[in-house]
């Protein structure tokens, strides 16, 4: 029997999986996949999110504008976003955050919108999804102030941080959700790391179409590869793969409100 879980971050809307995107979401579903999330990045992806969350019964969607794209945000496209939450098939806002690495949209604008994003999803209770990209101790600081007003609904997105910013982020209420990345050879850094995340704070993702796991490796990564990251978590934390994927979806379904048939 293959195991429970939740893919709960996942980009299907990519032109990458314009050949065989039916296909892919029926390789999920075989591969035990309860539900995906498929994640917005900009207007035009997070109304694409939908869409798909509309055509696909096991996939729902998350709206919001990735800090990559922020500077290339027009008039109305925030109001759009806010809209698109009413979706029923709408189940968090993001992915938000903050990214150091590329030198795309200002900082000052990316805290902007980080700060919007996380005080529209308090205000319609919804977890928010945050990217955190060579920016740790900025993500931190606005996180702390967000969390001055209650604690946080939200997850930290393909965590590859080190263990002191995860015990914060923990402390202030948040996720903590691995990708691929957890599987690959030298990552036994972030494998140790994982082993100290409390087990119901822990989330499995793929970020499909990219960082596909070992062994899948190199190729375009898909919902149903989230089998070999929950299978690698499930041996770090001392549990067989099936209580392990159990786990993550149980807590996946509590955090989303997902009631899955």
């Amino acid at each position: 029997m293959p195991m429970s879980l939740i893919d709960t971050h996942a980009h299907l809307d990519e032109e990458a999986f314009e050949p065989d995107r039916d296909e892919i979401v029926t390789r999920a579903t075989e591969a035990g996949l309860q539900a995906i999330l498929t994640i917005g990045l900009t207007l035009s992806t997070s109304r694409a999110a939908v869409e798909l969350a509309e055509k696909y019964p096991n996939v729902y969607a998350v709206v919001g504008i990735q800090p990559n794209y922020v500077h290339e945000v027009a008039p109305g496209d925030w109001e759009a976003i806010q809209a698109l939450a009413d979706h029923p098939r709408v189940v968090g806002i993001g992915e938000t955050g903050l990214d150091r690495y590329w030198d795309y949209a200002p900082l000052d604008l990316q805290v902007k919108h980080f700060q919007q994003h996380m005080a529209f999803a308090r205000q319609k209770n919804l977890p928010f999804i945050v990217h955190c990209r060579d920016a740790a101790a900025e993500v931190l600081e606005q996180l702390k102030i967000a969390a001055a007003e209650g604690p946080l609904v939200g997850v930290m997105h393909s965590f590859c941080d080190d263990l002191e910013t995860a015990r914060a982020c923990l402390d202030m209420g948040m996720h903590i959700s691995f990708s691929g990345m957890v599987t690959f050879k030298k990552a036994a850094n972030l494998r140790d790391l994982a082993k100290e995340i409390p087990l119901d704070r822990i989330l499995v993702e793929t970020d499909a179409p990219y960082l596909a796991p070992t062994p899948r490796r190199g190729k375009r990564n898909e919902p149903s590869y989230v089998r070999y990251t929950a299978a690698c978590l499930a041996e770090v934390h001392g549990m067989t793969p099936e209580a392990f994927g159990e786990l993550t979806t149980r807590n996946a379904c509590q955090l989303f409100g997902l009631e899955l048939g």
